[in-house]
């Protein structure tokens, strides 16, 4: 309509401005001796090289910042709702990100201060410690960690006791149980050696709790060629891959959520939902956006030497 073609009109005479270095009224003086040419009063000029061109709409990205972070259950901040758009082609930086994040009242869960608890059976001293607090691994199955963890709910207990692998962070086999017994880390074992054979170079970490003392526990590692590993006593340190995960497995999904779970069987099947969404959906920053399961299957191709 007329108004485009007085942007139209407008837009021309910027352009000859800025071309011949000439004032607005050479211009329009310069027009005005051609009846022919279109032309418009200097006020609608003014008004129109005043309005400031719309920002491209970000409809789109809102929309999908909001998809990822109600997806991810606002277990995403910023920086990772950041790598997975970068993850998916989008050019964004994490500053845009959390400014949008902000503005929509998106906050991520925050990772809570409380100790986990840890399940500690008799302290003893058994095998060196290999780790020393090098927890990573260039490839899967070279360096595995093993911890027991408490849940409490209603006044009931359960026991998670997951092997974690030091390549890229995933949970190779779990077990939850209501007693923090030998069966409980046994069948742990039996699952992963189920699935992963070749474990002759696998260092397997632990603290000094009295199951991973037990000959039974010793038997079944020797046999498959695995080299034990132990923490030294007291030093939670030596354990922090183990303590990490359980404090962000308690965070996302326990802490703070306990009215969610009315029973141990609802906890049970939650933990397992969890592990699944930490091993194949959640991408870690370390892993350069990518999920515990794929950065684990690419080592195994292109080992991170």
């Amino acid at each position: 309509g007329s108004r485009q073609r007085s942007r139209e009109i407008a837009k021309a005479i910027t352009d000859l401005r800025h071309e011949f270095k000439v004032s607005l009224n050479y211009v329009l003086d310069a027009i005005a001796e051609h009846p022919e040419l279109p032309t418009i009063a200097r006020s609608s000029y003014y008004k129109i090289i005043k309005r400031k061109p719309k920002k491209p709409k970000r409809s789109k990205l809102i929309a999908r910042i909001k998809e990822i972070f109600n997806r991810h259950k606002g277990r995403y901040g910023y920086r990772r709702v950041a790598l997975q758009l970068i993850k998916e082609g989008w050019n964004i930086t994490e500053k845009t990100v959390r400014y949008w994040m902000h503005k929509l009242g998106l906050k991520g869960i925050r990772r809570n201060k409380r100790k986990y608890s840890s399940y500690k059976g008799t302290i003893g001293k058994i095998a060196p410690n290999l780790i020393r607090r090098d927890f990573f691994a260039p490839m899967p199955n070279m360096k595995w960690y093993t911890d027991i963890t408490e849940f409490h709910l209603n006044g009931e207990k359960l026991y998670l006791s997951p092997i974690l692998d030091g390549c890229g962070g995933d949970i190779v086999s779990y077990t939850i149980s209501k007693h923090p017994d030998m069966e409980l880390v046994m069948t742990m074992l039996d699952r992963a050696f189920d699935k992963e054979t070749a474990l002759n170079n696998c260092i397997f970490h632990t603290d000094q709790g009295c199951q991973y003392q037990s000959p039974r526990y010793q038997r079944a590692l020797k046999l498959h060629g695995i080299t034990q590993s132990m923490s030294r006593k007291g030093n939670s340190m030596d354990d922090g891959l183990m303590e990490n995960f359980f404090g962000l497995l308690k965070t996302e999904m326990f802490y703070d959520q306990e009215y969610k779970y009315h029973s141990l069987q609802e906890l049970a099947q939650a933990i397992e939902e969890y592990i699944e969404y930490y091993n194949e959906e959640r991408i870690k920053s370390r892993l350069k956006g990518l999920t515990p399961k794929e950065y684990r299957n690419q080592a195994s191709i292109n080992p991170v030497f």
